[in-house]
């Protein structure tokens, strides 16, 4: 299999290192368009607004998956843009983090000064045994190239599939898109991923979730299990949100007919009034919905999702914290573990 040559930073020297696009590697939630990973196809981000023309990059809910029996892993990474802000860990928003056996197993933890990527290494626990293996993306981050090093002649095979394949898919604001959880693996849906052994695609797109119509007929057009979405952070008022809302719902239900829909307001447990406004607005897109007969179609709201967290579930105000993303999984859980199953 191809490698790439790199000088041994870990005093290593039975390292090789494998490009994540060569077999028996499955990457998971991103795919390459020749120059980066990208979760949208870059002209449905264009057609969509600016926001999104700069963040389908961002590789959110991107994975590799493989099985080996290597006692570490570490990775070399080529990254063309760095998300550093002051209120998001940079382990999370420009790090990877590992999962051995669906297990935490360590993170690729990333230097602050970071401006094209870094190299990093994870030993596992317990020597030489064979290990199903999940490095996770930055989540507001560019990765242009991703290489993963094992010892030279470790066992390295595909890893077996999810257990449910086709995709939980979920659209929403920066909260959708991870922000602000310390590392990628502690993202809900990651979480969820995790605990249900499904497919996932995180299309959250910090600032820029609007529902614009050609975001709709994108996400109308995806063959997923569940779709799940909350962008009211993102949009501009009530007026707009009200203007939306359902009709996203309605396309999405003339598109698949068959398709479990849950719609969240944001996660906050104590609401101000602008909160509760908004969450009449996608109250009344359900309730809409069920007076018309449909049945699949779920609801949870702020407090139910920071039920764990209470106040103390964000970092500012708005983006969940780590405590706050296991709150909204713990939330989820059961309504996408009976959707998913069924």
């Amino acid at each position: 299999m191809a490698t790439v040559k790199k000088a041994d930073k870990f005093g290593k020297s039975d390292i090789t290192y494998i490009n994540v696009l060569q077999e028996p590697f499955r990457v998971h939630g991103v795919f390459h368009d020749g120059k980066q990973f990208i979760r949208i196809p870059q002209a449905v981000a264009k057609e969509t607004n600016e926001g999104v023309a700069l963040l389908y990059a961002n590789t959110a809910g991107g994975r590799v998956r493989f099985i080996t029996d290597s006692e570490y892993v570490a990775i070399h990474a080529e990254m063309t843009n760095i998300g550093k802000m002051g209120h998001f860990a940079p382990g999370g928003s420009a790090g990877f983090d590992v999962y051995a056996d669906n297990a935490y197993a360590g993170s690729f933890v990333p230097p602050y000064d970071q401006t094209d990527g870094y190299d990093a290494i994870v030993h596992f626990e317990g020597g030489k045994r064979p290990r199903s293996v999940t490095v996770n993306f930055p989540l507001y981050s560019n990765v242009a190239a991703l290489y993963i090093g094992l010892r030279r002649d470790a066992y390295l095979a595909e890893p077996a599939p999810y257990l449910y394949k086709r995709p939980v898919v979920y659209y929403g604001s920066s909260i959708t898109q991870g922000g602000c959880a310390s590392r990628p693996g502690l993202s809900y849906q990651s979480i969820l991923s995790r605990k249900l052994d499904t497919e996932y695609l995180n299309l959250g797109f910090s600032g820029s979730c609007k529902a614009e119509d050609a975001m709709i007929r994108y996400l109308c057009g995806l063959d997923m299990s569940v779709f799940v979405y909350d962008y009211d952070h993102n949009a501009p008022d009530p007026t707009y949100l009200a203007n939306t809302h359902e009709k996203l719902y309605m396309a999405l239900r003339a598109a698949q007919p068959d398709l479990p829909v849950v719609l969240m307001s944001r996660p906050k447990f104590t609401l101000n009034e602008d909160d509760r406004r908004r969450l009449r607005i996608i109250e009344k897109t359900y309730d809409n919905a069920k007076a018309a007969g449909d049945d699949n179609i779920y609801l949870l709201d702020g407090p139910t999702l920071m039920a764990l967290a209470g106040d103390e579930g964000t970092v500012d105000g708005c983006h969940p914290n780590d405590l706050g993303f296991f709150s909204m999984a713990n939330a989820l859980e059961p309504v996408l573990r009976r959707l998913v199953t069924g």
